[in-house]
């Protein structure tokens, strides 16, 4: 059985979608915050990497919500964080962002998100005793493998760096 990431706890089908969708909600966040720091460091094919990522994220979001029907999931989802402080599986280390990182290092960032949002619903789908928790949580575990599939394959796109790509000739100097 799988180690239990440090995340939200889940007794209902609504915890459930709310911790799901709360996973996404914050991937787009962390995603277009990158974005963001990339554009002022000028580096458009990260901007891009970026905004693709949380779009995607955006993507499923909408879809969990769609899949709660008339509960008000992203209500819940925000009380529910409020209320218990939680960190998310899927979050993003933005402390390891740097000005010259490539595609490949952003991707390897992604990929570590979603490896444990995969964790997450993993754990869930294999301890959940309410049949439609479980059901649910190993829909999300698939949508997780094709997350973890499609930046694999993205991966495969952009070589990993050599060893010295953070070496800058001329560094941005901080005004004192």
């Amino acid at each position: 059985m799988s180690k239990p990431p440090t995340a939200p706890k889940v007794s209902s089908l609504n915890d459930l979608l709310a911790a799901a969708w709360l996973i996404e909600s914050d991937a787009v966040d962390r995603y277009n915050l990158l974005a963001d720091q990339m554009e002022t460091h000028n580096n458009p094919e990260l901007v891009k990497v970026f905004r693709d990522l949380a779009r995607a994220e955006g993507i499923h979001g909408e879809e969990i919500r769609r899949l709660a029907g008339d509960f008000d999931v992203v209500g819940y989802a925000r009380q529910t964080a409020r209320i218990e402080n939680i960190g998310l599986p899927a979050e993003v280390e933005i402390d390891s962002a740097h000005y010259l990182m490539t595609p490949w290092h952003a991707l390897q960032m992604s990929l570590a998100g979603e490896k444990r949002a995969l964790a997450y619903f993993t754990h869930i789908a294999e301890t959940a005793t309410d049949p439609k928790v479980k059901a649910m949580a190993m829909e999300l575990m698939e949508e997780e493998v094709e997350h973890v599939n499609l930046v694999n394959r993205l991966l495969h796109r952009y070589p990993q760096p050599d060893d010295s790509w953070a070496d800058d000739p001329d560094p941005p100097a901080s005004p004192e």
